[in-house]
């Protein structure tokens, strides 16, 4: 199918240079083209100008949507969420407001083990159908492409689980999802510390591997839970399987995961609110996006990764939601987007290359992904006329978003 988008007051988010990240002073330009239109065909984008300048012959096109004035944006992309999940913890929320840290209620058994708990007694179909909620609420809010991981499973049936949970997921929704297996997100209950990463390596790891079940590895590497030794030893494993690595470091301490990330060719290393800025030149020549939730620092009062010093010091950054239980329950990339503007004081136009090219770089995902391009997919988003770019971050709880389209058809 063939469709024109006319009357685009501004077409933002062009990457007419083949890059597939930005880095430094680069994330503070987004490419705009203002009074404009694009042509999509077949699910892709084909081309996109000036009204000034659009060809008056020669447009057979299928259907023809009128922008209202309103911006063209690509769609979110969400590198970093734990939508797979079963129930709620509120309580925890009570208990935070209480006083009580992350790191003391994981310790009571609350947050990861909690929400194992409830997985494990709910059905594969009841699972799905609660995850199916969560990515169609992201999808209207402007998301097009998302990573999920398992990690609330803890053993391997449960885990397993999760993983054909999110393959269904990709099968039904026009959403892009990509998948990542997250066995070492806790130690699950009953076992050694010792004793649960050997099941990792040896049980999990191959099931996944042979099922196809996952994309990526994820290891919680912190403070409490899993060690940069682990780390290595679990990364040696997935690589057998085909699945790079995508790392929590740097959350609640500082504690040598980054190196071991970056050293296993790492996708992304995602937290880093305890970053310290030697850490920088361990990224600085890597294939490694730093990846940013600030959702979890606003949720859970910490600090916020620094982010604006990474740009400041060349680095490229993704932002992610986190969307998950107990830390952060939001998928809205916007409201990310708007934190990462006033808690990180990233630009605006930083913060949507951050949300966009850089977070479809995070998923491996920017060839096709994350920008407005000939060749790539017609997933954007149609706002609401609004007198600037600037002013989505700066209207924080605004739903300044109208019209949403992957693959060229709107959802």
């Amino acid at each position: 199918m063939r469709l024109l988008v006319n009357n685009i007051r501004t077409l933002a988010g062009i990457e007419t240079k083949g890059r597939r990240r930005l880095q430094g002073v680069e994330m503070n330009s987004l490419g705009r083209i203002d009074d404009a239109w694009m042509l999509v065909d077949d699910g892709k984008i084909s081309a996109f100008g000036s009204m000034n300048d659009m060809p008056s012959e020669g447009f057979i096109v299928d259907a023809e949507i009128d922008a209202d004035g309103g911006t063209v944006l690509p769609s979110w992309c969400d590198p970093h969420t734990h939508i797979v999940y079963a129930g709620s913890r509120e309580g925890e929320f009570v208990d935070k407001i209480m006083g009580l840290s992350y790191a003391e209620i994981a310790r009571r058994g609350g947050g990861i083990l909690n929400s194992a708990d409830l997985l494990h007694t709910l059905s594969e179909d009841e699972l799905y159908r609660q995850a199916m909620h969560r990515a169609e609420e992201i999808m209207r809010k402007g998301t097009g492409c998302v990573e999920i991981k398992s990690g609330y499973g803890l053993n391997t049936a449960d885990e397993m689980k999760m993983l054909r949970v999110i393959s269904r997921m990709k099968e039904s929704l026009p959403m892009r999802i990509v998948s990542t297996f997250l066995g070492a997100h806790a130690v699950g209950r009953g076992y050694g510390h010792d004793e649960y990463v050997d099941l990792i390596i040896n049980e999990m790891l191959p099931e996944a591997g042979r099922e196809r079940l996952a994309d990526y590895v994820d290891v919680f590497c912190d403070e409490g839970f899993f060690t940069p030794e682990d780390t290595d030893r679990i990364l040696n494993a997935a690589a057998r399987w085909g699945m790079r690595p995508k790392i929590h470091v740097d959350e609640l301490a500082a504690t040598g995961g980054l190196p071991v990330a970056v050293r296993h060719g790492a996708l992304s290393v995602d937290h880093l609110e305890n970053m310290p800025e030697t850490e920088f030149d361990i990224l600085r020549d890597s294939g490694t996006m730093p990846t940013v939730l600030p959702g979890t620092s606003f949720f859970l009062n910490m600090p916020y990764a620094p982010a604006r010093k990474m740009i400041d010091a060349g680095l490229g950054v993704a932002v992610a939601s986190d969307y998950n239980p107990g830390s952060t329950p939001s998928g809205d990339m916007k409201f990310a987007v708007s934190l990462a503007c006033i808690k990180m004081r990233l630009l605006p136009s930083e913060a949507v290359n951050a949300a966009t090219l850089n977070a479809a770089y995070a998923m491996g995902l920017a060839d096709g992904y994350g920008s407005i391009t000939v060749g790539k997919a017609a997933n954007f988003f149609i706002t609401e006329p609004i007198p600037s770019i600037d002013y989505i971050p700066y209207a924080y709880t605004s739903p300044v978003i109208k019209r949403v389209f992957l693959n060229g058809r709107e959802v």
